[in-house]
């Protein structure tokens, strides 16, 4: 999965609460249905407002931050084009209390920004579907020009088979695929790729977007780039994606997957660091590098994010980890790395041979724990799917997902291993942590400052740190444990000077996301990109960044 998408000053979905639907500022739900009701005659775009459709469009995966009764929008729009879009998001501005309006894809975001309190929540996956029903694929791959044009409620699945059909694919993934373009480009959309292509912000030619003023508007870096920079990234704060234009490259055919398993941060960070690197011995061996953090809390080997066709690990190999991890205190790190060859791609299986075998010898795992397995291109891009259908089957999937998600500097991820992973974790570990723990280094060069996007400020090292903390609260007790332990991260990083940046941001007020998440210069910039492309603060209100009126 992604998911996930990582770093905060106070952490802790917290979502729509009672006490704040006043400064919402929101029309009657009589109002807001009667103005949609006229936009029946006019669009082909239809809208419910029956308790099962609004309740779904009331909450998110955060779950934990959501009231239903608080977060309900008026009614639900199933828009059978774009056109159907522009002509909602008119008629809010139309009006003498401009109602919100939000974008749900697969509702996949955790602090609200799906939502719309009072307002109009829009259906994207409508867009993909047919006049009686059946999907339409919104997808066309041009072969010549190397890219694939993606409507936005698109799943990256979806794309990916799309573009594979011509030996082609993108380059910049999420580690869950069954998320909608639209909705990861509103974010960053990162995983163990970003290191060297970038975000998947960083991997688009061209949008198609609605503004919050009705607008339909085809953007770029060489045309309208201010609203270009500003959707990408921009928490669904400026228009609504409508396609995407993603460059393609030739597709591999076959992954080679490694985990190789640390008793130390330190080892870890280090060999990561050397794998992401454009120089040295191991420069450019890996095209996918991520890491993990393993305790007795959360399952030493297991976790539902990652699990291969096949177990990586025996029997016997789980008793060996066991013993290992007592040895290192009750921590493990786990590196996760691949290789893609063979298809269109220029490496083949005896390229990949020697690149591993140099690699193994120069890294400092923990000796004899290195697992290896090789797997379809697609079986590794989509290996998150496996565990969320278990989950599914389960029960375990649609429960409170308290995540926390954090940018850090490079300086200072010893220190914050040392007290959270073997601090904070440890101690507030008590019941099943289930989820897994994230910890990675990306290059700053992959990331573009114009962008809406906010990633820690240039402190002179090209390399920061994403840390993802994605547990489910499953059991009684588990969701206020997992938030009392969130806040308790914050607390440490706040006393021992470590500057964090969220990522998947949520905060309850203006001010906080203001100071606390953008800064001074981003935020004006923010604020008057708002001012500029929804000036009546009606897009995505659910998360609290701005309120109708918008202030001076």
């Amino acid at each position: 999965m992604a998911a996930a998408e990582l770093g905060f000053v106070l952490i802790c979905a917290v979502l729509m609460a009672t006490t704040l639907r006043p400064t919402l500022a929101s029309p009657t739900t009589t109002s807001v249905v009667d103005q949609i009701r006229e936009l029946e005659g006019a669009t082909a775009g239809r809208i419910r407002t029956d308790a099962a459709a609004t309740a779904l469009a009331s909450t998110d995966f955060g779950t934990n931050a959501s009231s239903v009764d608080a977060a309900r929008p008026a009614a639900v729009f199933y828009p059978s084009s774009a056109a159907d879009i522009a002509a909602l998001l008119r008629a809010s501005s139309a009006s003498a209390s401009p109602f919100p309006v939000s974008a749900r894809g697969c509702g996949h975001s955790t602090g609200g920004q799906a939502t719309a309190p009072g307002g109009v929540v829009v259906d994207m996956a409508s867009l993909g579907r047919s006049a009686d029903g059946p999907s339409v694929a919104r997808l066309a791959v041009s072969v010549r020009g190397r890219y694939i044009d993606a409507g936005g409620e698109q799943l990256w699945v979806d794309v990916l088979h799309a573009a594979l059909a011509h030996g082609l694919t993108p380059r910049s993934w999420t580690d869950y695929l069954h998320l909608t373009v639209g909705g990861t480009l509103s974010n960053a959309g990162i995983s163990g790729q970003a290191f060297r292509h970038g975000p998947q912000i960083s991997n688009v030619l061209e949008l198609d977007v609605v503004t919050g003023t009705g607008e339909m508007v085809t953007c770029s870096k060489e045309k309208q780039a201010d609203l270009f920079d500003a959707v990408l990234g921009g928490l669904g704060q400026f228009g609504l994606i409508t396609r995407a234009r993603i460059p393609l490259v030739p597709a591999p055919a076959r992954a080679r997957w490694v985990r190789l398993l640390y008793a130390d941060a330190a080892a870890l960070t280090s060999d990561q660091e050397r794998l992401i690197a454009e120089r040295g011995a191991l420069a450019g061996v890996m095209d996918y590098v991520e890491g993990s953090v393993l305790t007795d809390s959360q399952g030493l080997i297991g976790s539902w994010r990652s699990q291969p066709p096949s177990s990586f690990f025996s029997e016997g190999d789980a008793a060996r980890v066991a013993a290992l991890a007592k040895e290192a205190g009750g921590v493990l790190y786990c590196l996760e790395g691949a290789v893609y060859y063979g298809g269109a791609a220029d490496t083949t299986a005896a390229d990949v041979d020697k690149g591993l075998e140099v690699m193994l010898r120069e890294l400092r795992y923990a000796r004899g724990f290195a697992f290896v397995q090789d797997v379809s291109y697609v079986e590794f891009l989509d290996r998150v799917r496996a565990g969320e259908l278990k989950l599914r089957a389960a029960g375990l999937w649609d429960v409170p997902h308290p995540w926390l998600n954090l940018f850090l500097p490079r300086s200072r991820i010893l220190d914050f291993a040392a007290g959270v992973f073997h601090g904070v974790m440890l101690r507030r570990g008590g019941g099943t942590m289930m989820g897994p723990v994230l910890v990675y280094p990306m290059n700053r060069r992959g990331w573009d400052g114009a962008m809406s996007a906010v990633f820690p400020e240039d402190d002179g090292d090209e390399v920061f740190y994403t840390v993802g903390i994605l547990r489910s609260a499953v059991a009684a007790g588990d969701l206020a444990r997992m938030e009392a332990q969130n806040a308790e991260v914050a607390r440490f990083c706040a006393d021992a000077g470590i500057p964090c940046t969220q990522y998947l941001p949520s905060y309850a007020t203006q001010a906080e996301w203001a100071a606390r998440h953008f800064g001074p210069g981003r935020w004006d910039r923010f604020a008057r990109r708002k001012r500029k492309y929804d000036p009546n603060a009606i897009l995505s209100r659910g998360q609290r960044i701005f309120s109708y009126p918008l202030a001076a």
